[in-house]
């Protein structure tokens, strides 16, 4: 006998049960996004206590920096300079609050729109489970994260010297622009039918906040007014203390959920309230190998990374000009930078490239942990069907993932080159950027073979491995000169065997050598595939 139960279910019936299921999940991911933003702000707050450790060092950067419109579109408003913990707060709020709008913006569409996709979603539906009841408790996961930021910020602000008040002020600032970008998410997710459109738009909407704060800082500041990342800046921790802004976080975040909530109760459940076509009838020629498909599944993400890339790389050689007066007046830093005081300017694009490949490395990353998801979510089994072997659909991964890294590394390239050549009046400084950043192509591709080799031969961790490379290659590359690491920290990472283009000559040796290395690599990472299961 089939007995059916029935009964009225309340809208958030079942939240307490998946916040705990969520809790559980995120019980290894959402440490390491805390350990990444005390990281962050601790060697950022000990460096700039190193550098400017006297009141005039602090009033000579003060003059530099608050006269040059980039450095103040690139950071903040000046009026942050007025303090060595201002200082801290011009250098890497933005930062801050890019990494934690990022992990809400994750938080929420995991637990939300990609549970919907895969299926699992429907599945604790069937239970007595609320409709309201998912984005529920993935807001009060988003919130309960950003809780943790409060005493993560504030607590490294502390121990690395910096006021009380401040630094709780700090830590607020930051975890309020994290929960206002939580609300943004949960709003998209009623809107867009997959998780990629969502983690899209919500980017867009991160890029476009820094962007408006950028232009109302170099501004009047009234645009910067509009900018969740504006607000937080704008409580000034350390020089002002200007508690009122938090409010700002509070009421655009009830806004914003009230708005999801209405947009829930007006779709279908799995759908979107913006509709997708049905496309056309016959698929283009292109989709008929796994390249083209995997082409066709990651180009929004290219798309967006390289706009990212090339947005920063611009911000940095638009900077490039006023630099060695920079430098003149600062010497402590041109000892932070390669080669030092000589050549400042190469020597400052040399750094600016680099940082652009190793944002190429981190797109390479994602692509192939696309990968991963493709084969967690079941489809890729459905493709390692005759004729696809598992080594061509292998290839054609790593082909977007290596071929993408080297055109974002390019396209950091040509923002350094194409902004530096406008400000100082010379056309030959774009080819000479771009041939700079191939140069770090192969230090970009050991990086990403790292992934490779983990999803081939232990694609359990393959993300924490591939991020971890990445993480200590970042450290490696930005702060071992300034912290005084040992000199094998240094070897350790590829890009310590690049020559500094533009400042060093190109040679060979060093190139072919990663080169090789990365064929081992890739060799490993095949076989390792195609004898393990798929799937697991």
């Amino acid at each position: 006998m089939i007995v059916l139960r029935t009964g009225v279910t309340d809208g958030a019936t079942g939240a307490g049960a998946l916040l705990r299921f969520a809790l559980r999940r995120e019980r290894f991911t959402l440490p390491w996004w805390l350990l990444g933003l005390g990281l962050l702000l601790a060697f950022q707050s000990v460096a700039s206590q190193r550098f400017y450790d006297t009141a005039a060092k602090l009033a000579q950067l003060r003059a530099t920096v608050g006269a040059n419109a980039a450095a103040v579109a690139m950071s903040g408003p000046t009026l942050l300079l007025d303090t060595i913990g201002g200082e801290i707060v011009f250098e890497i709020f933005a930062y801050l609050a890019i990494v934690v709008a990022l992990m809400n913006m994750f938080l929420i569409g995991r637990h939300t729109r990609s549970d919907e996709e895969t299926g699992r979603a429907e599945l604790i539906r069937s239970a007595r489970v609320g409709r309201r009841a998912p984005a529920a408790a993935a807001l009060t996961l988003a919130g309960l994260a950003d809780a943790a930021v409060v005493p993560v910020v504030s607590g490294v602000a502390i121990g690395t010297g910096l006021p009380v008040g401040g630094s709780l002020l700090l830590g607020v600032a930051v975890a309020g622009v994290g929960f206002s970008f939580a609300a943004v998410t949960t709003m998209a997710a009623q809107i867009f039918e997959n998780p990629r459109s969502v983690y899209g738009s919500v980017t867009l909407a991160i890029a476009a906040a820094y962007v408006v704060r950028a232009v109302g800082d170099v501004g009047t500041g009234a645009l910067s007014w509009l900018s969740p990342i504006g607000w937080g800046q704008r409580t000034y921790p350390f020089v002002a203390d200007r508690w009122w802004p938090v409010l700002l976080f509070g009421a655009a975040s009830a806004v914003f959920v009230v708005i999801a909530f209405a947009l829930l109760e007006r779709r279908d459940f799995g759908a979107g309230l913006l509709t997708y076509g049905s496309g056309r009838a016959h698929a283009s020629w292109a989709l008929g190998s796994p390249l083209g498909l995997v082409w066709r599944l990651q180009r929004g993400s290219f798309a967006a990374w390289c706009f990212g890339v090339f947005g920063l790389g611009a911000a940095y050689g638009s900077f490039a000009e006023s630099i060695e007066q920079y430098l003149a007046d600062n010497p402590e830093i041109a000892a932070w930078i390669p080669g030092g005081a000589e050549d400042v300017v190469a020597s400052y694009l040399a750094l600016a490239v680099s940082i652009t490949a190793l944002l190429a490395a981190a797109y390479g990353i994602t692509s192939v942990l696309r990968a991963r998801a493709e084969e967690t979510a079941g489809r890729a089994e459905a493709l390692l069907a005759p004729p696809v072997s598992r080594t061509t659909w292998l290839a054609s991964q790593v082909t977007m993932a290596l071929a993408g890294s080297a055109a974002v590394s390019a396209v950091g390239g040509v923002g350094v080159g194409l902004a530096h050549s406008l400000a100082v009046g010379d056309p030959t400084q774009l080819p000479r950027m771009i041939g700079a950043a191939f140069g770090y192509v192969p230090a970009v591709w050991l990086v990403v073979a790292v992934a490779a080799v983990g999803f081939g031969r232990v694609p359990g961790i393959v993300a924490p491995l591939a991020w971890t490379a990445f993480s200590y290659c970042a450290v490696a590359l930005m702060f071992t000169d300034s912290f005084d690491l040992p000199a094998w920290f240094d070897a350790a990472s590829p890009f310590a065997h690049t020559p500094r283009l533009p400042l060093e000559d190109l040679t060979a040796a060093p190139i072919l050598t990663m080169l090789a290395i990365l064929a081992a690599a890739l060799l490993a990472a095949f076989t390792g595939f195609r004898r393990r299961d798929v799937g697991y």
